[in-house]
């Protein structure tokens, strides 16, 4: 999964790129992006490597992209840098409210410039349709009928309005696949504070929109991060500080792009994985190898949470907690799989 930090010049994006990654933004990657991986606390993940005490461990990760600054003074700019995030899973605006920002203004300032890089590539397309369809080629039909399907996103966003809600058919499925458009996306809020206080106020007025907040001083939780363990919960108490937020953007992050974890544990390996909710066993075994997914013939699937609570898969199944399940069953967050595949 990957994720698209964005936001304009100034706001903290790439502190809180470091907060949840760990790295350092480099500046010479400022009108490039850069890359991060951060990997998702999970409590029974920790509970599965403690009781196998395995040689391997894989805890779930989320990809980050920092991109580059978006521009206040020179808006026709920012639809070329919003273009390296077209393949983000969604996208999480930061906003610098530490430094005076209008959070709200903000928000439509930035889905302003996302409905103008909308609006660039789907013009871009109608205009080449209107010349192939105007030439005596065999799939003109097939081209005015692609023409005819774009026309309502068109009307859309040219109407200032985001494609996000929007119930497209399956022509306009097909016609829009290779755009990644970005106002579909699912998006998040960080209003980077100065201290641990914000305005309630501003919250409610961005959430009115439709959209997740999360309000939180990203640099001062960066300097508890970089503390001694030791050190870092005395900080936080004295600072105001509660759960950190980078645990908190984390969970807001699953719950918007609608991620479950599931998991394949033994005493060689505890893995855990990541994939869509309401996704099935043969889903899931695609999420760890094709192969698997081709050769599927039946999984094994058992909660996590059972699994500790017996405190062997023998007592488990004991108990009669495990399934045997076949391709079309929906996995549920929490659970163990185990995959017999004929490849």
């Amino acid at each position: 999964m990957k994720i698209g930090l964005v936001g304009y010049q100034g706001g903290g994006k790439s502190v809180l790129f470091e907060l949840l990654t760990g790295t350092k933004a480099d500046p010479a990657r400022s009108h490039q992006g850069q890359s991060g991986i951060a990997v998702v606390p999970d409590e029974r993940f920790d509970r599965l490597v403690a009781h196998y005490k395995p040689k391997k461990i894989v805890p779930a990760r989320i990809e980050l992209f920092d991109t580059p600054g978006l521009s206040r003074e020179h808006p026709e700019q920012n639809a070329s840098r919003l273009g390296v995030i077209r393949e983000a899973n969604a996208l999480v605006q930061v906003i610098g409210v530490y430094a005076g920002v209008d959070a709200k203004a903000e928000v439509e300032a930035f889905e302003a410039d996302l409905i103008l890089a909308d609006l660039a590539v789907v013009t871009n397309r109608l205009e080449r349709l209107k010349k192939d369809v105007a030439k005596p080629r065999p799939d003109r039909e097939e081209l005015r009928a692609e023409a005819d399907c774009l026309q309502p996103i068109f009307a859309k966003l040219e109407g200032g309005e985001p494609l996000f809600g929007m119930e497209f058919t399956e022509a306009q499925e097909k016609a829009t696949k290779s755009f990644s458009l970005l106002t579909i996306k699912r998006r998040l809020v960080v209003l980077n504070t100065a201290d641990s206080a914000f305005d309630p106020a501003v919250v409610a007025a961005i959430e009115a929109k439709g959209l997740r907040v999360l309000a939180a001083p990203v640099g001062l939780e960066l300097e508890v991060a970089q503390l001694a363990e030791e050190d870092r919960e005395l900080f936080a108490q004295e600072m105001g500080l509660g759960e950190p937020a980078r645990t908190r953007l984390l969970r807001m992050i699953f719950e918007v792009t609608d991620q479950i974890t599931f998991y394949t544990s033994g005493e060689k390996e505890v893995h855990a994985w990541l994939m869509k909710r309401d996704g099935t066993a043969v889903d899931a075994a695609d999420a760890i190898h094709s192969d698997l997914a081709r050769g599927f013939v039946r999984a094994e699937v058992w909660q996590v949470d059972d699994l500790l609570r017996l405190g062997s898969e023998r007592e488990l199944k004991a108990a009669g907690l495990n399934q045997l399940v076949g391709k079309e069953h929906i996995m549920k967050d929490g659970d163990e799989i185990f995959i017999r595949s004929g490849v």
